[in-house]
């Protein structure tokens, strides 16, 4: 059974910093395709960032510049540094791993305060 937890959300001003991480248990990170989403209050969901199981990445237009995705597969995890936050980043983060199906965390919560 693959497991995905996510962790490090929380409430920053505006102009801060963030680390999330995603913890992958159950299966190798290292053969999944990843990606972080966000959903926020009233929207639907939206990809955020994505890395693939190669370490090709690809960036939403909002989030290019600002945020980094990436993975340590010793570690079975994968990373989303935000740096100069928004308050329109503010959502939910989910942790996406892709390989047949998808796979999906429980979410971790960013509040950007302006």
């Amino acid at each position: 059974q693959v497991q995905l937890v996510e962790s490090g959300g929380g409430l920053v001003q505006a102009g801060g910093s963030l680390n999330l991480s995603c913890v992958v248990s159950g299966s190798i990170v290292g053969f999944y395709d990843m990606a972080w989403y966000r959903q926020a209050p009233g929207k639907q969901r939206e990809l955020v960032a994505t890395i693939t199981s190669g370490g090709s990445t690809n960036y939403a237009t909002s989030v290019k510049g600002r945020f980094t995705i990436s993975r340590n597969n010793a570690e079975n995890t994968v990373y989303l540094q935000m740096n100069s936050l928004k308050p329109e980043d503010t959502a939910v983060y989910y942790c996406n791993a892709q390989r047949f199906t998808d796979y999906w965390g429980q979410g971790t919560q960013v509040t950007v305060s302006s």
